[in-house]
């Protein structure tokens, strides 16, 4: 038997582990349910409600809200995050049965009239939804036709005591298992767990053919706890707060749910869906309510969903172009780009055209993203300006823009404005030519780095020496820390019709015309010439 810490994964002991780091605002005062959504919204941290609606509920918010906390979710340093993920994705790690009696999840049980979903922390999470819900569900259902345990995230819209609303309309596996069941009239029992570490939600996300509560141990990378439900025959992690089970009834899309804040901060619209039926409630008898910062468009970049993609997608991507060849500098999916669809990558380039191999890989691996950038080495793509910089110097939409019609793309974008999943996406390829690479004009501008030793004691020995110099070597070879009397001795050797200079601006010792520079190698246009 294999013991397991069910403290060690468990919500309310990260939630420490994050205000032990200055992660976490608490709020002692009492808040009532519809006051939620502005204060989460408006905080910047995660959110720890002391006190919530009149059932006086502790309730934490944003957990997954940045990347600094799901570093702290894996024990690494955030430019260690995808790293420590495809590591901990190569290391399968085994699931193990705990008894219902030795599960935390299940100290408090709720059965008949006591497993009531009103007397739980539904509310309003933005201004047109069409109900109060509850957003930081993981959904444990297992596939009658293979047996296999399907996991995902959805979001839960209160309806009575009893039932609830939900969405399943994008395609998913979950999807495809309910619809199997409305055809041979079936019921899908399905269980909720409410109150989970940030790991379970980025194994949640994932689309592998696998039995995926296996996922999650894997990325816990220690053995999973599962219980079985009570009501249900599904496995649940026995160190979840709160497990919510029921089932899914077997007529079909019959209800209408939403509108709701969907990913990308604009509202998905309402939709028919099925109707979730509460059999039984289980938690832990200290337990903690849990909610995502969900849409918000203003604030889309702290989104949780959006955090937790992120690292997903950019693993995804490194393993992508390796698998290629490709001399992978960095990959990085702004947040503010609403779940992978903006795309940046800095390679080492080795040949023509492979920027746009790049692009056209991405798009065929990552069905989500819509934008693709590329660019050399020496940007970091994760600075606002620098890429920004790279952007202007480097492209030119009639060469580098490479475009992509009739693509599947997400789902709920709103600049498709209904037309369904199909549409454009566009490649930006901003590296250099590499036959450009040895310009001058192709050079980056920084500031120079002199060592200040003296090598020669004048120009003229320096330029017999090393026959091409730029300015700043030649100031350097003579140790001169102030480089004015440099120019100076320039002059004198100009004077005496000594000094060349070649199309860079090098300086060379040569035969010119006395009191001007003579000009050496192909020229630049001259600006006085008539055109």
């Amino acid at each position: 038997m294999i013991d397991v810490d069910t403290e060690r994964f468990r919500l309310k002991r990260f939630v420490e582990k994050l205000d032990a780091m200055g992660e976490v605002t608490t709020i002692e005062e009492p808040i009532e349910l519809t006051n939620l959504a502005a204060e989460i919204e408006a905080n910047e941290k995660a959110v720890l409600f002391k006190s919530v609606g009149p059932e006086k509920l502790e309730l934490v918010a944003n957990v997954n809200g940045s990347r600094r906390r799901l570093a702290a979710a894996l024990d690494v340093e955030e430019d260690k995050v995808i790293d420590e993920f495809q590591r901990r994705l190569d290391t399968p790690q085994p699931i193990v049965d705990v008894s219902q009696g030795d599960a935390p999840v299940q100290k408090i049980v709720l059965k008949g009239n006591d497993a009531d979903l009103t007397k739980l922390p539904f509310y309003i999470q933005h201004h047109f939804d069409g109900s109060a819900y509850l957003s930081s569900g993981i959904d444990y259902s297992v596939d009658p036709e293979t047996g296999t345990t399907n996991v995902g995230c959805r979001r839960l819209s209160l309806r009575n005591s009893k039932t609830a609303g939900t969405n399943v309309t994008a395609a998913s596996d979950l999807k495809r298992i309910y619809q199997g069941c409305v055809k041979r009239g079936e019921k899908l029992p399905i269980s909720f767990a409410v109150g989970s570490h940030p790991i379970d939600y980025m194994a949640a996300g994932m689309r592998i053919p696998a039995d995926e509560v296996s996922l999650v141990s894997t990325l816990r990378g220690e053995p999973l706890p599962l219980v079985k439900c009570l009501t249900n025959d599904i496995r649940v992690p026995a160190d979840a707060e709160m497990v919510i089970e029921g089932y899914f009834d077997e007529r079909g899309y019959v209800e209408p749910d939403g509108p709701y804040g969907e990913y990308v901060g604009f509202y998905g619209p309402m939709h028919m869906d099925p109707v979730f039926h509460v059999t039984a409630i289980t938690m832990r008898d200290d337990m903690l309510h849990q909610s995502l910062l969900h849409g918000s468009g203003p604030e889309i970049h702290r989104a949780e969903s959006v955090q937790l993609l992120t690292i997903r997608v950019e693993a995804q991507i490194f393993k992508i172009l390796r698998t290629m060849g490709v001399i992978v500098i960095d990959v990085y999916v702004p947040p503010g780009s609403a779940e992978g669809q903006n795309v940046r990558i800095s390679i080492k380039q080795m040949r023509p055209g492979q920027s746009r191999n790049i692009i056209a890989a991405i798009f065929a691996g990552i069905f989500g993203a819509k934008h693709v950038f590329v660019t050399d080495e020496d940007v970091n793509i994760r600075d606002q300006h620098a890429f920004e910089w790279a952007f202007v110097s480097r492209f030119q939409a009639d060469r580098d823009l490479v475009l992509f019609e009739g693509m599947m793309g997400m789902p709920m974008d709103p600049s498709l404005d209904g037309k369904g999943i199909i549409g454009a996406k566009a490649g930006f390829d901003l590296t250099l030519p590499l036959q450009s690479r040895g310009k001058l004009t192709m050079r980056v501008a920084k500031a120079s780095r002199l060592e200040g030793s003296a090598r020669y004691q004048t120009v003229t020995q320096a330029l017999e020496e090393n026959t091409l110099m730029f300015f700043s070597e030649i100031v350097d070879a003579l140790g001169s820390r102030d480089g004015r009397e440099i120019a100076v001795q320039l002059d004198e050797l100009r004077s005496d019709g000594k000094l060349m200079r070649n199309a860079d601006g090098q300086y060379l010792l040569g035969q010119a015309d006395k009191g001007m520079t003579g000009l050496h190698g192909p020229q630049h246009d001259d600006p006085n010439a008539n055109t």
